[in-house]
């Protein structure tokens, strides 16, 4: 039977194709292996011109011959399939071995006094010293000694100061003469500031407010110069040399060279805005603020009138406040400058001392000032890193440790220091800041102390030491609460993250002398004598009990605190018994004792029987 689709297909042409398949096979065996042979012959020749890269050469392709095509059979015809091509493993050829490079050998260091500009610097910076000796002593030396007139020497000393200038002008433009020109150019400015200096306070040629106008504009015109040669040593050479010698021109630290100080202080900050030049800030913010903390310890020792007294004070304010706003605005520019937060702490040390030269309550007014200030440039400039929130911080809390503790009497002192410590913790809990955290717990510490020595602890064994004031009955209650706020506040901002039980203990310790303290000066101040004293320890040891009583119902009533409640109560409960038998029944007389033990007893059966209570119910409700 014949297959009807085979009628079209010419057999002696697919025999033709097949016999030119196999042909072509052939043909392609021949020039692989002709290529293999040229391959071996090229990696013969390459492999001793580079030892150190052996090449890796893979054989060509080899095709497998194709099977030879067998015609179909009338009856059946199937389609020839492809076979896949065959490749060969590339042959690897053995890498020698490469040697080691070489370690470069270290380098030499360099001695510093052959470094690059070292020794053309220190001998620079030797040179504007030795020059400026040299000003100082026409003006100083050669007036005390009649050399010349008062008018030739300072006319030398400006033409000569001008001369520096100019010549460190003409030489900076040249080549190698950027030090050169720097250093000279800096004595020049510094002369011309010391010459101002000199007219106003030796000769007093110029008005106090004329001379501070006049050395503005030198050192702004100076500072000036240093920015358009883009030299921070150079703003730094001209403030440093001012500082050292104005003093030795005016002859010592007065009110004139602290009015020149304050006038360089100010002009000598728009250098530093858009540079970051912290050298620039420490030149113009230390020779103000050195000078300002002498001129108040000199007053203070001295005891100077009110005038004098008045304008270091106002001078310190405005140390202050400046030294805040600039500080301030190099923060707000770039907020990694703890430079500026430094001067800006050194620029508040002035008005946090000036006080001490008037009567307290004027004192108070002005560290209270100072401590709101604080509080406000933090509470507004929210931008304000950690670093500045830590200064002003601190300086606000010495300011109100002046405000708070100077003008109160020393039975007062406890209680405003705690009462401060309890506003910190109240805002550190409002505002989940550890920097009001800590603060407060300094105030408390602090406070705890001044609450020892005004109700020491004679006072609670001995009735003829015993106090009766009524500061220290608020404050022994206020103890109270700051040392359980400290760790309640602890606990919230994870400061107290572990051990936690032992702040607790460290607390109830504290509380239970505050609160002992606080009934034993409430019974001598209200009663007064022993009758006063036996009455306060009667009611302490009954207010031992009650907050014992009140620590094991919030056990059985608070799951959290269940555990910590409840060793808490029994340690107290403990603790009341204790005193009871061991103090009061020695130290408690008459109507006071019974009535200690007879509250103490019932107090013990109302616990025993809330107890019982408590767990017949959760047995009851279990079953």
């Amino acid at each position: 039977m014949t297959n009807p689709r085979s009628a079209g297909v010419d057999p002696q042409l697919v025999a033709r194709l097949s016999g030119q398949f196999a042909a072509l096979g052939e043909h392609l065996r021949q020039v692989s292996g002709e290529l293999g042979q040229l391959h071996t012959q090229l990696a013969a020749q390459q492999a001793p011109m580079f030892p150190a890269q052996p090449q890796t050469f893979a054989q060509p392709q080899a095709f497998a011959q194709p099977r030879p095509f067998t015609p179909p059979q009338p009856q059946q015809f199937a389609q020839p399939q492809p076979q896949p091509q065959q490749f060969a493993q590339p042959q690897q050829f053995p890498r020698p071995p490469q040697p080691a490079p070489p370690r470069p050998a270290a380098p030499k260091k360099e001695p510093w006094w052959q470094r690059d500009g070292v020794i053309s610097r220190l001998l620079a910076i030797a040179g504007a010293g030795v020059t400026l000796i040299g000003i100082v002593m026409l003006l100083v030396l050669a007036a005390q000694a009649g050399w010349f007139g008062p008018e030739l020497r300072v006319g030398v000393g400006a033409a000569f100061s001008l001369a520096l200038v100019y010549i460190g002008s003409r030489i900076f433009g040249r080549s190698g003469g950027r030090v050169g020109g720097i250093a000279v150019a800096a004595t020049g400015v510094a002369g011309l500031y010391l010459d101002v200096v000199a007219v106003t306070v030796i000769y007093d040629w110029l008005e106090p407010a004329l001379g501070l106008a006049a050395a503005f504009g030198i050192a702004a015109a100076g500072i000036a110069l240093a920015v358009s040669w883009r030299s921070q040593p150079m703003a730094a050479l001209i403030l440093t040399g001012v500082a050292v010698c104005a003093p030795v021109v005016s002859g010592g630290i007065t009110l004139s060279v602290i009015g020149f100080f304050a006038a360089t202080f100010i002009a000598t900050f728009p250098a530093q805005l858009g540079r970051d030049w912290p050298l620039l800030n420490v030149a113009r913010t230390l020779p103000i603020v050195a000078a300002t903390l002498l001129g108040i310890a000199e007053a203070s020792s001295a005891g100077v009138g009110t005038g004098d007294a008045v304008t270091l004070l106002i001078v310190a304010s405005v140390v202050a406040a400046f030294g805040l706003g600039s500080s301030l605005e190099l923060l707000r520019r770039n907020a990694a400058d703890t430079m500026a937060s430094a001067m800006m702490a050194l620029g508040a040390l002035p008005i946090l001392v000036v006080g001490t030269l008037f009567e307290r309550w004027t004192l108070a007014l002005v560290e209270l000032l100072v401590a709101v200030a604080c509080a406000a440039t933090i509470a507004l400039a929210r931008w304000l890193p950690v670093h500045a929130r830590i200064v002003l911080s601190l300086a606000g809390a010495a300011a109100l440790l002046q405000a708070v503790v100077v003008p109160t009497a020393v039975e007062l002192r406890p209680l405003t220091l705690l009462a401060v410590a309890a506003a910190a913790l109240v805002l550190a809990q409002k505002l989940s800041s550890k920097i009001a955290y800590f603060i407060g717990g300094a105030f408390a510490a602090l406070g705890t102390i001044g609450f020892v020595v005004v109700a020491p602890v004679d006072g609670l064994m001995d009735a003829d030491y015993a106090t009766g004031h009524f500061g220290v009955v608020v404050a022994g209650l206020l103890l109270v609460a700051v040392a359980a706020g400290l760790v309640l506040v602890a606990v919230q901002l994870g400061i107290a993250e572990q051990n936690v039980q032992s702040y607790w203990v460290f607390a109830g310790v504290v509380s239970l002398y505050g609160l002992t303290s606080a009934t034993v000066a409430l019974g001598v101040g209200a009663i007064g004598g022993t009758t006063g004293f036996i009455a306060g320890h009667c009611a302490a040891t009954i207010g031992w009990m009650a907050v014992a009583m009140a620590l094991l119902i919030m056990g059985l009533r608070s799951e959290k605190y269940a555990h910590t409640a409840l060793l808490a109560g029994l340690s107290l409960t403990a603790a009341a018994v204790a005193k009871l038998f061991l103090f009061d029944l020695v130290a408690l007389d008459g109507l006071f004792r019974v009535g200690a033990f007879i509250v103490v007893g019932l107090l013990l059966l109302f616990a025993g029987t809330r107890y019982a209570k408590v767990f017949a119910d959760r047995e009851a409700e279990q079953a």
